[in-house]
């Protein structure tokens, strides 16, 4: 499927764009392009990955020229760039409209431009139904990325996307912050235990991503159907696999948090394709003709459901331990703890 294709990866530096490496590394794929303006992180990624395949370019997806620099030859591009804290975008929503909305227009012109194949847009669950600025900055990225693809034939570049839940142990996500407080002999620090969250693994959101690569047609949003559980359980999972006595400390639901997640909503439920593990949901493909856009059309549905993280599959505390237990993360900082404990 990659065989001597080459790939590129906005945002590259990320959770996602490690995760990446880590699926592709050792497969027979041609070349791997860290597209990112930290060469920070960019420095710390030739130190721990050392291969000929990965190629490094710093730019700014904000920046058209610096994205078409580095495009030429490229096969696919995941476009995994993102404002992604919710308190952050809340203070700057000017910012993540530059980053989530303009930058991922910008990519998609220059794949457009270069003749890239494939493009796979991330996107988030709180881009369905948005109360905040992060959430609504990726829902205007979804409609971005489904207008674009309007414009341009499938067979030329085709342009699709994914949406999926929290990601477990990503930088800057909550697990990693449990463990650093039970580290420091701090409580647990929860907005409210009953909010509900949609979680996976990043090897997940990979193979999401590599899904919707395979089975998407032009302008679909892929989606998974990912379990749920309380952040109160989730808290208490990480204490008890520590065997951690630290109290747990509600703290209140911070700026644009929302008490659950939608990863469907009631309109596109009506028109999803069930994949199994995943939905497709399809663009609308009318086109703008006036008369039928101001009186609708003759469909009808009748939404009834929707897929948010109270009504998914909520996990017990012994499943969110065993998930958690699954991943190198988890495994590595438990590991590094029992030899402080024993030390």
């Amino acid at each position: 499927m990659f065989k001597n294709k080459t790939l590129m990866i906005t945002g590259g530096t990320g959770s996602f764009g490690n995760a990446v490496l880590e699926r592709f590394l050792n497969t027979d794929i041609g070349e791997i392009r860290i597209f990112s303006r930290d060469e920070k992180k960019q420095d710390d990624m030739r130190h721990t990955y050392s291969s000929d395949k990965i190629k490094y370019y710093i730019g700014d997806v904000r920046d058209l020229s610096s994205i078409e620099n580095a495009m030429h030859g490229v096969d696919y591009v995941f476009q995994s760039a993102a404002l992604k804290q919710v308190p952050s975008c809340e203070f700057f929503p000017l910012e993540a409209v530059k980053t989530n909305v303009i930058g991922t227009d910008n990519v998609l012109t220059a794949c457009i431009k270069t003749g890239v194949k494939k493009v796979i847009c991330l996107s988030t669950d709180k881009a369905a139904y948005p109360v905040n600025a992060m959430g609504t900055s990726k829902a205007m990225m979804e409609k971005v990325f489904v207008a674009k693809s309007r414009t341009v034939a499938e067979e030329k570049t085709l342009i699709c996307g994914t949406r999926y839940g929290n990601v477990m142990c990503s930088r800057g996500s909550v697990i990693p912050l449990f463990i650093e407080q039970i580290k420091a002999g701090q409580p647990l620090t929860v907005t409210d235990p009953n909010m509900t969250r949609f979680i996976m693994s990043l090897e997940e959101a990979v193979e999401l991503v590599i899904f919707a690569f395979e089975h998407a047609r032009t302008g679909d949003i892929m989606v998974q159907k990912a379990p749920a559980c309380t952040i109160g359980v989730l808290a208490q999972a990480v204490k008890e696999l520590f065997h951690a006595d630290n109290p747990i400390k509600e703290i209140g639901i911070r700026h644009g948090e929302k008490m659950y997640e939608t990863l469907l909503t009631k309109e596109e439920w009506a028109h999803a394709v069930d994949m199994g593990n995943f939905y497709r949901v399809p663009a609308d493909q009318r086109d703008l003709y006036y008369d039928k856009y101001f009186k609708g059309s003759c469909t009808h549905y009748e939404p009834i459901l929707e897929l948010n993280s109270n009504n998914a599959t909520l996990l017990t505390l012994n499943e969110v331990k065993k998930r958690l237990l699954s991943l190198k993360y988890i495994t590595d900082e438990l590991m590094a703890w029992q030899n402080r404990q024993v030390n």
